[in-house]
């Protein structure tokens, strides 16, 4: 990277930890990432189970003081379009005025003795900012049982642009620590980008 701050030092030196294509992920976060200072970041590794293969998929999300920015690493393995496996990497730089939600589920072992500060088994992190809407339909009903008229379909939108789910269990906890910290400091930024600090 660019800067030599601790979190921009800690963000390259996460994204060679998790030792998936750690040069080609680097770049790609550094041109996105430009001369900004990094003020929060986190790296999450996923590895999915498709039929006979094994598919690994890295995301990156950086927080500076103006932007969000999520970089996305897949694999893929030889196809029709490539005699040999290959990467995909993508990355996606979002105005911290455009997030539109910070959405942070966590979950918790035995509620009825939570103590503050205790770690969730999982968490959640779900954040919007309009590029990817979900529409949920369902048919429409009145309350009349013998009711046999269209009445259309009834359904929501939900902003849906990049969910991410991190468990004790399969990452550690670490990793969630990190996702509760990255999540905070989101918030914060978009708090204080809304109220134009």
């Amino acid at each position: 990277m660019a800067k030599t701050g601790t979190t921009t030092q800690g963000l390259r030196s996460a994204i060679e930890r998790s030792g998936y294509y750690p040069a080609l992920v680097a770049e790609a976060v550094e041109a996105a990432v430009g001369g900004e200072p990094v003020s929060s970041y986190l790296v999450h590794q996923e590895t999915t189970f498709d039929s006979n293969e094994v598919r690994r998929h890295v995301t990156v999300l950086v927080l500076t003081g103006t932007r969000f920015i999520v970089s996305h690493t897949d694999e893929q393995a030889a196809d029709g379009t490539s005699p040999s496996p290959y990467a995909t990497t993508s990355t996606e730089s979002v105005r911290l005025e455009k997030i539109s939600s910070v959405v942070l589920s966590r979950v918790v072992a035995n509620p009825e003795s939570y103590t503050p500060g205790t770690l969730p088994r999982e968490v959640v992190l779900t954040i919007g900012w309009g590029a990817v809407n979900r529409v949920d339909l369902e048919p429409a009903s009145c309350s009349d049982p013998n009711c046999e008229a269209d009445h259309g379909y009834t359904g929501n939108t939900t902003a849906d642009d990049l969910s991410l789910r991190v468990s004790e269990a399969g990452d550690g906890p670490d990793s969630v620590r990190q996702t509760l910290a990255f999540a905070q400091a989101l918030s914060e930024a978009t708090v204080a980008s809304a109220a134009g600090c």
